[in-house]
């Protein structure tokens, strides 16, 4: 396998998964945001591309409304804001809809990009799922991440279990999922890091049932 070119994408880490409608419930979001000060750190000392995402509506809007406290990222983020080497402004859950990301990760050289932020449960499993007809290698570092618990007519999902169903269903498929200290030393060396596949984890699957 041929070391990945990454870029670091940093995903909605704003004020909303705290202090608004979409509080992270799993992993704790104190911890979600330590993490992802970890992956940065990580990603500028390797001289690896960070890019800062904020989800942005209309002013009005209950939620990510522009300009608004809860759209700000969170302080921990936006003291990073100056030394990114991008940011993006995104109304969808994909980080590739509306925006110039995949025109920009082709002109640097880009292949592999490494998703951290919120939610699990939205912008983070879309923009997986996304990345996979343009051809880039994705990378989901489950502790920098985080999901929400869920109720609708549909029926009840907890945030852990989403999280870490979503996890599942990721590596299986669209990502190499893994943890922040385990990425970090594969950013450092240059190694790739492996993804499950569907045929795989289905026979797994089947063995534990």
């Amino acid at each position: 396998m041929t070391a990945p070119n990454r870029a670091l994408i940093v995903i909605d880490a704003q004020q909303e998964y705290f202090d608004g409608l979409l509080p992270i419930q799993y992993p704790a979001r104190d911890q979600s945001i330590t993490n992802i000060q970890a992956a940065i750190n990580a990603a500028e000392q390797a001289g690896t591309p960070v890019v800062l995402v904020q989800h942005e509506l209309p002013a009005e809007a209950p939620v990510f409304g522009s300009g608004s406290a809860t759209w700000q990222n969170h302080p921990e983020v936006a003291a990073r804001e100056d030394a990114a080497t991008k940011r993006i402004s995104k109304q969808f859950s994909s980080i590739f809809a509306g925006t110039d990301l995949e025109a920009w990760l082709r002109e640097q050289g880009i292949d592999t990009i490494t998703l951290v932020g919120f939610m699990t449960n939205n912008c983070v499993i879309a923009s997986a799922a996304a990345a996979e007809p343009l051809g880039f290698s994705v990378e989901v570092l489950s502790d920098a991440t985080g999901a929400i618990d869920l109720t609708n007519d549909a029926g009840t999902a907890p945030a852990r279990q989403v999280h870490e169903t979503l996890m599942a269903l990721l590596h299986s498929n669209w990502a190499a999922v893994t943890d922040t200290a385990t990425w970090a030393p594969a950013l450092r060396t240059g190694a790739p890091l492996t993804k499950s596949d569907l045929i795989t984890s289905a026979a797994q699957g089947r063995s534990t049932r």
